[in-house]
């Protein structure tokens, strides 16, 4: 035997802890606030950025109780700013009598300066919008991911739906068959 077999032998195993992955959680106390299912129907997503939120107090508190609507949001971009606008954030009804909570106030997004430049590159392009997609909480900041977006025509809806609807059958088929 060789000297770096011998060597192999007699130094203690060292044993490499590898961390798991945790499972998601959807339950309460999940990161995810909102989901805007119906952008993800009616665009095709190109890209995505994550911004900010600048909110008042009152929506910090409705935001940790889950109520948002994003369905009829949209992001306008207007003088280098990103504002999401159409957000529907109810107050709660504990909410402070001393101010006069508007739900669908316009909000103004909290993104880098080269991240603004691309999505109002891409946004004079016709066809191309800004739809918000996600609102989740990241170290206890709510942020909003926005999808760089292109509408999709009712031949392309039909056609996602006829291969979601086959990737569904395909998968109950391999699971009864085994």
């Amino acid at each position: 035997m060789g000297a770096s077999a011998l060597a192999l032998l007699t130094r203690p195993a060292t044993i490499r802890r590898v961390s798991k992955k945790k499972a998601k959680d959807t339950g309460a106390g999940s990161a995810t606030i909102a989901v805007n299912r119906k952008a993800r129907h009616e665009y095709f997503i190109e890209d995505d950025y994550e911004a900010g939120i600048a909110l008042q107090g009152w929506e910090v508190k409705s935001l940790r109780d889950g109520r948002v609507n994003l369905q009829e949001s949209y992001v306008l971009i207007k003088n280098g700013e990103a504002f999401l606008i159409g957000c529907n954030i109810p107050p709660l009804p504990t909410a402070s009598t001393h101010i006069s909570p508007d739900p669908t106030r316009t909000r103004k997004l909290l993104l880098h300066r080269h991240e603004l430049n691309r999505l109002i590159g891409a946004t004079e392009q016709k066809g191309y919008t800004v739809v918000p997609l996600k609102m989740y909480w990241k170290r206890g900041n709510a942020k909003i991911l926005v999808g760089l977006a292109k509408g999709k025509q009712k031949q392309d809806k039909r056609a996602a739906k006829k291969e979601q609807d086959w990737q569904r059958e395909k998968a109950r088929i391999l699971k009864h068959s085994v």
